[in-house]
């Protein structure tokens, strides 16, 4: 019945160690043998998630930026992108100036941070990707930027992002990816605008699609597939939304979910 299956990374596929476990690897291998199509959905960098699909030997495309950026693993031909616009870009530039915000800047699949700071290694930690210093940090507001993030403390953010919605939100979407990630993408950048861009890619209905997730910036996706399941570990207000609540990222959850609703012979 599924035949595409969309995983988010960060406390979904991999565990609290930062690890795919041989159990989801195997289930996700027999899925692909299946012709099921398995991909990564993550707010990542693309750099990023590739290494992820790289372990798992995936050659598809993989959605990335929260659904800014949807590009092949393999050949790294872009299928979709959408940018910040650049007037949402400076407001927010502006915004992160005058209220002493970590921000960081994302222009052709690199970071960039003004400075180098706790933050800002500890993401590349995180991220695996190295971030770039760019003194003139300004100047990358009137390049395109696939997505603009803010590190700071989870109430903080929590009025940012209000304030931010009431200034910029028609022009934008604007998430979290963790409680101390506030993220800024086009507003046709989110997972679910990808998913939807890779089923009809595919030739598929968004029915025959499985999302898995933990996080509020995957509510998008887990609405607009078929099946939308959240982790064990996932915020309440997505076990709510989601058609199914699998086991936390520490559990195999995502292969606990695969085998139940693709490999058992029900599904």
């Amino acid at each position: 019945m599924y035949k595409m299956i969309a995983i988010d990374i960060d406390d979904t596929l991999i565990n609290d160690h930062k690890q795919i476990t041989a159990g989801t690897r195997q289930a996700l291998a027999e899925a692909v043998s299946r012709g099921v199509i398995v991909t990564l959905a993550t707010g990542r960098m693309y750099a990023s998630a590739r290494q992820l699909a790289a372990q798992l030997a995936l050659n598809v495309p993989l959605i990335t930026y929260q659904g800014s950026l949807v590009k092949t693993s393999i050949d790294e031909q872009v299928l979709y992108e959408r940018n910040v616009p650049q007037e949402a870009a400076r407001f927010i530039y502006d915004y992160c100036q005058q209220s002493g915000l970590h921000l960081q800047l994302y222009h052709n699949d690199i970071l960039y941070v003004r400075e180098s700071n706790d933050k800002a290694e500890e993401y590349a930690r995180l991220s695996k990707i190295p971030y770039t210093v760019e003194p003139d940090f300004e100047s990358l507001i009137g390049k395109p930027n696939t997505k603009l993030l803010m590190i700071d403390q989870p109430d903080k953010l929590d009025s940012v992002a209000v304030e931010l919605r009431g200034a910029i939100g028609q022009q934008v979407h604007i998430t979290k990816s963790k409680p101390h990630f506030l993220e800024v993408v086009h507003k046709e950048g989110t997972k679910g605008d990808a998913i939807r861009f890779l089923a009809e890619h595919f030739g598929l209905k968004l029915e025959e699609v499985m999302a898995i997730g933990d996080s509020w910036n995957d509510r998008e996706m887990l609405q607009a597939a078929g099946l939308g399941v959240a982790m064990g570990n996932a915020v309440d207000a997505l076990k709510e939304i989601a058609d199914y609540v699998t086991l936390s990222n520490n559990e195999d959850g995502v292969k606990h979910a695969v085998e139940k609703f693709v490999l058992s012979p029900s599904a």
